[in-house]
Protein backbone atom coordinates (compact mmCIF):
# COMPACT_ATOMS: atom_id res chain seq x y z
CA UNK A 1 0.00 0.00 0.00
CA UNK A 2 1.31 3.43 -0.90
CA UNK A 3 2.38 5.77 1.89
CA UNK A 4 0.47 8.53 0.08
CA UNK A 5 -2.85 7.53 1.59
CA UNK A 6 -5.07 8.36 4.53
CA UNK A 7 -5.66 4.67 5.25
CA UNK A 8 -5.19 3.71 8.93
CA UNK A 9 -3.96 7.20 9.79
CA UNK A 10 -7.24 8.92 10.66
CA UNK A 11 -10.31 8.09 12.75
CA UNK A 12 -13.78 9.37 13.56
CA UNK A 13 -13.79 10.07 17.29
CA UNK A 14 -17.09 11.85 17.92
CA UNK A 15 -20.58 11.83 16.41
CA UNK A 16 -23.83 13.64 17.14
CA UNK A 17 -27.17 14.73 15.74
CA UNK A 18 -29.85 17.11 16.84
CA UNK A 19 -33.43 15.99 17.08
CA UNK A 20 -34.78 15.53 13.57
CA UNK A 21 -37.87 17.36 12.38
CA UNK A 22 -40.25 17.30 9.47
CA UNK A 23 -39.50 20.14 7.07
CA UNK A 24 -40.58 23.41 8.65
CA UNK A 25 -41.04 22.00 12.17
CA UNK A 26 -37.68 22.99 13.73
CA UNK A 27 -38.05 25.49 16.56
CA UNK A 28 -34.48 26.80 16.25
CA UNK A 29 -32.51 28.42 13.46
CA UNK A 30 -30.38 26.39 11.09
CA UNK A 31 -27.26 27.96 12.63
CA UNK A 32 -28.35 27.06 16.17
CA UNK A 33 -29.01 23.47 15.07
CA UNK A 34 -25.51 23.29 13.57
CA UNK A 35 -23.86 24.57 16.75
CA UNK A 36 -25.89 22.14 18.84
CA UNK A 37 -24.70 19.17 16.75
CA UNK A 38 -21.04 20.23 16.91
CA UNK A 39 -21.19 20.77 20.68
CA UNK A 40 -22.74 17.34 21.15
CA UNK A 41 -20.13 15.69 18.89
CA UNK A 42 -17.33 17.25 20.95
CA UNK A 43 -18.99 16.01 24.14
CA UNK A 44 -19.31 12.53 22.62
CA UNK A 45 -15.58 12.54 21.83
CA UNK A 46 -14.60 13.95 25.22
CA UNK A 47 -13.03 16.94 23.49
CA UNK A 48 -13.11 20.61 24.46
CA UNK A 49 -15.06 22.14 21.58
CA UNK A 50 -12.64 25.09 21.59
CA UNK A 51 -9.89 22.71 20.42
CA UNK A 52 -11.63 22.10 17.09
CA UNK A 53 -9.54 23.91 14.49
CA UNK A 54 -10.87 22.58 11.19
CA UNK A 55 -14.29 22.70 9.54
CA UNK A 56 -15.48 20.76 6.49
CA UNK A 57 -18.91 20.69 4.91
CA UNK A 58 -20.61 20.11 1.56
CA UNK A 59 -23.54 21.06 -0.65
CA UNK A 60 -22.88 24.78 -0.13
CA UNK A 61 -23.82 24.61 3.56
CA UNK A 62 -24.86 28.09 4.71
CA UNK A 63 -23.13 27.87 8.10
CA UNK A 64 -19.66 29.21 7.36
CA UNK A 65 -16.67 28.16 9.51
CA UNK A 66 -15.50 31.63 10.68
CA UNK A 67 -18.92 32.32 12.16
CA UNK A 68 -19.11 28.85 13.75
CA UNK A 69 -15.59 29.14 15.18
CA UNK A 70 -16.43 32.52 16.69
CA UNK A 71 -19.65 31.24 18.22
CA UNK A 72 -17.91 28.22 19.74
CA UNK A 73 -14.89 30.16 20.97
CA UNK A 74 -12.42 28.05 19.00
CA UNK A 75 -8.80 28.96 19.69
CA UNK A 76 -7.64 28.62 16.09
CA UNK A 77 -9.14 28.25 12.62
CA UNK A 78 -6.68 26.28 10.51
CA UNK A 79 -9.04 24.80 7.91
CA UNK A 80 -12.20 26.11 6.23
CA UNK A 81 -13.24 23.65 3.55
CA UNK A 82 -16.20 23.08 1.23
CA UNK A 83 -16.89 20.06 -0.99
CA UNK A 84 -18.31 21.79 -4.04
CA UNK A 85 -21.24 20.40 -6.01
CA UNK A 86 -22.71 16.96 -5.67
CA UNK A 87 -25.40 17.72 -3.10
CA UNK A 88 -25.54 14.66 -0.85
CA UNK A 89 -22.74 13.15 -2.91
CA UNK A 90 -20.35 15.26 -0.84
CA UNK A 91 -20.94 13.59 2.55
CA UNK A 92 -18.08 11.10 2.44
CA UNK A 93 -16.07 13.56 0.36
CA UNK A 94 -16.16 16.12 3.16
CA UNK A 95 -14.78 13.43 5.49
CA UNK A 96 -12.12 12.66 2.88
CA UNK A 97 -11.11 16.31 2.78
CA UNK A 98 -10.88 16.38 6.59
CA UNK A 99 -8.71 13.26 6.53
CA UNK A 100 -6.36 14.75 3.94
CA UNK A 101 -5.94 17.91 6.02
CA UNK A 102 -5.15 15.89 9.14
CA UNK A 103 -2.58 13.69 7.41
CA UNK A 104 -0.98 16.80 5.88
CA UNK A 105 -0.75 18.34 9.34
CA UNK A 106 -2.97 21.32 8.62
CA UNK A 107 -5.30 20.67 11.56
CA UNK A 108 -5.61 18.61 14.74
CA UNK A 109 -9.36 18.18 15.18
CA UNK A 110 -11.71 18.65 12.22
CA UNK A 111 -15.49 18.65 12.40
CA UNK A 112 -17.53 17.60 9.37
CA UNK A 113 -21.02 19.04 9.69
CA UNK A 114 -24.28 19.64 7.89
CA UNK A 115 -27.07 21.91 9.03
CA UNK A 116 -30.30 21.86 7.09
CA UNK A 117 -33.56 23.68 7.72
CA UNK A 118 -35.62 23.29 4.57
CA UNK A 119 -38.52 24.98 6.31
CA UNK A 120 -36.42 28.15 6.63
CA UNK A 121 -34.56 28.33 3.32
CA UNK A 122 -36.38 26.31 0.68
CA UNK A 123 -36.97 22.75 -0.45
CA UNK A 124 -34.64 20.38 -2.29
CA UNK A 125 -37.54 18.38 -3.67
CA UNK A 126 -39.07 21.17 -5.73
CA UNK A 127 -38.11 22.48 -9.11
CA UNK A 128 -36.32 25.80 -9.41
CA UNK A 129 -38.41 28.90 -8.77
CA UNK A 130 -35.97 31.20 -10.62
CA UNK A 131 -37.30 33.41 -13.42
CA UNK A 132 -34.33 32.65 -15.69
CA UNK A 133 -32.43 29.47 -16.47
CA UNK A 134 -29.03 28.74 -18.00
CA UNK A 135 -26.65 25.84 -18.57
CA UNK A 136 -27.92 22.28 -18.68
CA UNK A 137 -31.35 23.08 -17.16
CA UNK A 138 -32.06 25.38 -20.11
CA UNK A 139 -32.34 22.19 -22.20
CA UNK A 140 -34.68 20.39 -19.79
CA UNK A 141 -36.78 22.72 -17.65
CA UNK A 142 -38.69 24.35 -20.53
CA UNK A 143 -39.96 20.85 -21.37
CA UNK A 144 -41.17 20.11 -17.82
CA UNK A 145 -38.15 18.16 -16.52
CA UNK A 146 -37.67 20.20 -13.36
CA UNK A 147 -37.66 18.25 -10.07
CA UNK A 148 -34.96 15.87 -8.77
CA UNK A 149 -37.42 12.98 -8.91
CA UNK A 150 -38.04 13.59 -12.61
CA UNK A 151 -34.34 13.97 -13.39
CA UNK A 152 -33.17 10.83 -11.59
CA UNK A 153 -36.13 8.69 -12.66
CA UNK A 154 -34.88 8.81 -16.23
CA UNK A 155 -31.46 7.37 -15.33
CA UNK A 156 -33.00 4.63 -13.20
CA UNK A 157 -35.55 3.73 -15.88
CA UNK A 158 -32.74 3.32 -18.39
CA UNK A 159 -30.83 0.97 -16.03
CA UNK A 160 -33.96 -1.09 -15.35
CA UNK A 161 -34.71 -1.31 -19.07
CA UNK A 162 -31.17 -2.37 -19.98
CA UNK A 163 -31.15 -5.23 -17.45
CA UNK A 164 -34.88 -6.16 -17.41
CA UNK A 165 -35.34 -5.29 -13.73
CA UNK A 166 -38.76 -4.93 -12.12
CA UNK A 167 -39.92 -2.95 -9.08
CA UNK A 168 -39.21 -5.57 -6.39
CA UNK A 169 -35.64 -4.36 -5.65
CA UNK A 170 -36.88 -0.79 -5.18
CA UNK A 171 -39.57 -2.00 -2.79
CA UNK A 172 -37.01 -4.04 -0.81
CA UNK A 173 -34.74 -1.00 -0.38
CA UNK A 174 -37.62 1.16 0.82
CA UNK A 175 -38.99 -1.45 3.19
CA UNK A 176 -35.54 -2.12 4.67
CA UNK A 177 -35.17 1.54 5.61
CA UNK A 178 -38.63 1.67 7.18
CA UNK A 179 -38.06 -1.67 8.94
CA UNK A 180 -34.88 -0.41 10.63
CA UNK A 181 -36.48 2.94 11.51
CA UNK A 182 -39.01 1.16 13.74
CA UNK A 183 -36.24 0.30 16.23
CA UNK A 184 -34.73 3.82 16.07
CA UNK A 185 -36.50 6.35 18.32
CA UNK A 186 -34.66 9.23 16.57
CA UNK A 187 -36.21 8.36 13.22
CA UNK A 188 -38.89 10.66 11.88
CA UNK A 189 -40.77 7.57 10.66
CA UNK A 190 -40.39 5.68 13.94
CA UNK A 191 -43.79 4.21 14.81
CA UNK A 192 -44.93 4.36 11.19
CA UNK A 193 -44.11 0.94 9.69
CA UNK A 194 -44.39 0.33 5.97
CA UNK A 195 -46.17 -2.76 4.65
CA UNK A 196 -45.95 -4.17 1.15
CA UNK A 197 -49.55 -3.08 0.58
CA UNK A 198 -48.78 0.45 1.76
CA UNK A 199 -45.85 0.62 -0.63
CA UNK A 200 -47.70 -0.79 -3.61
CA UNK A 201 -50.78 1.38 -3.05
CA UNK A 202 -48.84 4.62 -2.62
CA UNK A 203 -49.15 7.20 -5.36
CA UNK A 204 -46.73 7.55 -8.22
CA UNK A 205 -44.39 10.52 -7.98
CA UNK A 206 -42.74 9.83 -11.33
CA UNK A 207 -42.26 6.32 -12.67
CA UNK A 208 -40.51 4.19 -11.50
CA UNK A 209 -40.73 6.03 -8.13
CA UNK A 210 -43.69 5.73 -5.82
CA UNK A 211 -44.06 7.95 -2.75
CA UNK A 212 -42.01 5.61 -0.54
CA UNK A 213 -39.15 5.46 -3.05
CA UNK A 214 -38.40 9.13 -2.35
CA UNK A 215 -36.39 10.61 0.51
CA UNK A 216 -37.97 12.90 3.09
CA UNK A 217 -37.50 16.65 3.52
CA UNK A 218 -36.28 17.48 7.02
CA UNK A 219 -34.74 20.01 9.40
CA UNK A 220 -31.84 19.26 11.74
CA UNK A 221 -28.06 18.99 11.91
CA UNK A 222 -25.37 16.36 12.34
CA UNK A 223 -21.62 16.43 12.97
CA UNK A 224 -18.66 14.06 13.13
CA UNK A 225 -15.23 14.83 14.59
CA UNK A 226 -12.21 13.49 12.76
CA UNK A 227 -8.65 13.40 14.05
CA UNK A 228 -5.46 11.39 13.68
CA UNK A 229 -5.47 7.78 14.83
CA UNK A 230 -2.96 8.64 17.56
CA UNK A 231 -5.06 11.47 19.02
CA UNK A 232 -8.26 9.44 18.73
CA UNK A 233 -6.91 6.77 21.07
CA UNK A 234 -6.75 9.33 23.89
CA UNK A 235 -10.38 10.42 23.52
CA UNK A 236 -13.55 9.02 25.08
CA UNK A 237 -14.90 6.74 22.37
CA UNK A 238 -13.43 3.74 20.63
CA UNK A 239 -12.24 5.11 17.26
CA UNK A 240 -13.75 4.20 13.91
CA UNK A 241 -10.68 4.08 11.71
CA UNK A 242 -10.82 5.33 8.12
CA UNK A 243 -9.61 2.67 5.71
CA UNK A 244 -10.51 4.64 2.59
CA UNK A 245 -12.38 7.68 1.36
CA UNK A 246 -12.83 8.31 -2.34
CA UNK A 247 -14.54 11.05 -4.33
CA UNK A 248 -14.99 12.00 -7.96
CA UNK A 249 -17.01 11.44 -11.08
CA UNK A 250 -17.02 9.27 -14.17
CA UNK A 251 -16.42 10.55 -17.69
CA UNK A 252 -18.69 13.50 -18.60
CA UNK A 253 -21.22 12.75 -15.85
CA UNK A 254 -21.69 16.48 -15.37
CA UNK A 255 -23.34 16.65 -18.77
CA UNK A 256 -26.51 17.91 -17.14
CA UNK A 257 -28.45 18.16 -20.38
CA UNK A 258 -28.93 14.38 -20.12
CA UNK A 259 -26.40 13.56 -22.80
CA UNK A 260 -23.77 11.73 -20.74
CA UNK A 261 -22.43 8.78 -22.75
CA UNK A 262 -23.03 6.40 -19.80
CA UNK A 263 -26.56 7.33 -18.81
CA UNK A 264 -28.01 4.54 -16.64
CA UNK A 265 -25.44 4.86 -13.86
CA UNK A 266 -25.10 6.05 -10.26
CA UNK A 267 -21.68 7.57 -11.14
CA UNK A 268 -19.65 5.36 -8.77
CA UNK A 269 -17.69 3.19 -11.21
CA UNK A 270 -14.32 4.95 -10.94
CA UNK A 271 -14.88 6.10 -7.34
CA UNK A 272 -15.60 2.55 -6.11
CA UNK A 273 -12.54 1.13 -7.85
CA UNK A 274 -10.27 3.69 -6.17
CA UNK A 275 -12.02 3.17 -2.84
CA UNK A 276 -11.36 -0.57 -2.67
CA UNK A 277 -7.80 -0.18 -3.92
CA UNK A 278 -7.06 2.30 -1.12
CA UNK A 279 -8.72 0.18 1.57
CA UNK A 280 -7.16 -3.09 0.43
CA UNK A 281 -10.46 -4.97 0.75
CA UNK A 282 -13.16 -6.40 -1.53
CA UNK A 283 -16.95 -5.98 -1.51
CA UNK A 284 -17.36 -9.34 0.24
CA UNK A 285 -15.48 -7.94 3.24
CA UNK A 286 -18.12 -5.26 3.96
CA UNK A 287 -20.34 -6.20 6.93
CA UNK A 288 -22.86 -3.35 6.82
CA UNK A 289 -23.64 -0.59 4.32
CA UNK A 290 -25.29 2.83 4.53
CA UNK A 291 -26.20 3.85 0.97
CA UNK A 292 -27.64 7.30 0.28
CA UNK A 293 -31.25 7.17 -0.86
CA UNK A 294 -32.31 10.24 -2.69
CA UNK A 295 -34.42 7.64 -4.50
CA UNK A 296 -34.39 3.86 -4.16
CA UNK A 297 -33.29 3.37 -7.76
CA UNK A 298 -30.03 5.17 -7.05
CA UNK A 299 -29.29 2.76 -4.20
CA UNK A 300 -29.90 -0.15 -6.55
CA UNK A 301 -27.37 1.15 -9.08
CA UNK A 302 -24.93 2.20 -6.36
CA UNK A 303 -24.81 -1.28 -4.81
CA UNK A 304 -24.16 -2.76 -8.25
CA UNK A 305 -21.36 -0.30 -8.97
CA UNK A 306 -19.80 -0.97 -5.57
CA UNK A 307 -19.57 -4.63 -6.57
CA UNK A 308 -22.13 -6.26 -4.27
CA UNK A 309 -23.86 -7.96 -7.18
CA UNK A 310 -23.95 -7.87 -10.97
CA UNK A 311 -26.80 -6.06 -12.76
CA UNK A 312 -28.21 -9.43 -13.80
CA UNK A 313 -28.31 -10.52 -10.13
CA UNK A 314 -30.19 -7.50 -8.78
CA UNK A 315 -33.59 -9.14 -8.35
CA UNK A 316 -32.09 -12.18 -6.63
CA UNK A 317 -29.76 -10.24 -4.31
CA UNK A 318 -31.79 -7.14 -3.44
CA UNK A 319 -34.47 -8.52 -1.14
CA UNK A 320 -35.77 -7.35 2.23
CA UNK A 321 -34.30 -10.40 3.97
CA UNK A 322 -30.84 -9.71 2.56
CA UNK A 323 -31.03 -6.09 3.71
CA UNK A 324 -32.22 -6.73 7.28
CA UNK A 325 -29.83 -6.42 10.21
CA UNK A 326 -29.53 -9.83 11.83
CA UNK A 327 -30.42 -11.97 8.82
CA UNK A 328 -29.15 -10.23 5.72
CA UNK A 329 -26.12 -10.75 3.53
CA UNK A 330 -25.77 -6.95 3.34
CA UNK A 331 -27.57 -5.09 6.14
CA UNK A 332 -28.59 -1.77 4.60
CA UNK A 333 -29.43 1.66 6.02
CA UNK A 334 -29.77 0.34 9.54
CA UNK A 335 -30.93 3.61 11.14
CA UNK A 336 -33.65 4.19 8.54
CA UNK A 337 -31.55 6.30 6.18
CA UNK A 338 -32.82 9.27 4.19
CA UNK A 339 -36.13 7.50 3.57
CA UNK A 340 -37.19 6.88 7.16
CA UNK A 341 -34.71 8.28 9.71
CA UNK A 342 -34.04 11.77 8.39
CA UNK A 343 -32.88 13.51 5.25
CA UNK A 344 -29.84 15.14 6.82
CA UNK A 345 -28.24 15.16 3.38
CA UNK A 346 -26.65 11.79 4.16
CA UNK A 347 -24.45 12.81 7.08
CA UNK A 348 -26.67 10.68 9.32
CA UNK A 349 -25.48 7.68 7.29
CA UNK A 350 -21.92 8.35 8.48
CA UNK A 351 -22.95 8.61 12.14
CA UNK A 352 -24.78 5.29 11.78
CA UNK A 353 -21.75 3.66 10.16
CA UNK A 354 -19.75 4.68 13.24
CA UNK A 355 -22.43 3.43 15.63
CA UNK A 356 -22.34 0.03 13.98
CA UNK A 357 -18.62 -0.28 14.71
CA UNK A 358 -19.14 0.93 18.28
CA UNK A 359 -21.90 -1.64 18.76
CA UNK A 360 -24.50 1.01 19.66
CA UNK A 361 -26.86 0.94 16.67
CA UNK A 362 -30.56 0.42 17.29
CA UNK A 363 -30.42 -2.25 14.55
CA UNK A 364 -27.03 -3.68 15.45
CA UNK A 365 -25.21 -6.07 13.13
CA UNK A 366 -23.37 -8.82 15.00
CA UNK A 367 -19.69 -7.92 15.47
CA UNK A 368 -19.13 -5.91 12.27
CA UNK A 369 -15.54 -5.19 11.30
CA UNK A 370 -16.05 -3.15 8.12
CA UNK A 371 -18.71 -0.45 7.68
CA UNK A 372 -19.28 1.37 4.38
CA UNK A 373 -21.00 4.60 3.38
CA UNK A 374 -21.96 5.45 -0.21
CA UNK A 375 -22.74 9.17 -0.57
CA UNK A 376 -24.74 10.21 -3.61
CA UNK A 377 -25.80 8.75 -6.10
CA UNK A 378 -26.50 10.04 -9.62
CA UNK A 379 -25.04 13.46 -8.80
CA UNK A 380 -21.64 14.91 -9.70
CA UNK A 381 -19.32 14.33 -7.91
CA UNK A 382 -20.08 11.45 -5.55
CA UNK A 383 -18.04 9.94 -2.72
CA UNK A 384 -17.71 6.82 -0.55
CA UNK A 385 -16.15 5.90 2.77
CA UNK A 386 -14.93 2.68 4.40
CA UNK A 387 -14.51 2.48 8.18
CA UNK A 388 -13.05 -0.26 10.36
CA UNK A 389 -13.05 -0.97 14.08
CA UNK A 390 -9.44 -2.20 13.87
Amino acid sequence: MSENTISHKVAIAGIAETAYYKRGAADRSEFQLTLEAILAAAEDAGLDVRDIDGFCSYSNDRNDPPRIASALGCKDLSLSNMFWGGGGGGGSGAVANACAALVAGYSKYVVVYRGLAQGQFGRFGQGSQARTVSGGPAYTQPYGLMSPAQTFAMRVRRFMHDYTIGHEPLKAISMASYHHAQSNPRAVMHGRPLSEEDYENSRWIVEPFRLFDCCMENDGAAAVIVTTAERARDLRQKPAYVLAASQGSDYRQAATAHNAPDYGTSNFKTVAARLYAQAGIEPKDVDVCQSYENFTGGVMMSLVEHGFCAPEEVEEFMTLENFKAGTGKLPLNTSGGNLAECYMHGLELITEAVRQLRGTSTAQVQDPRISMVCSGPMVQPVSSLILSKE
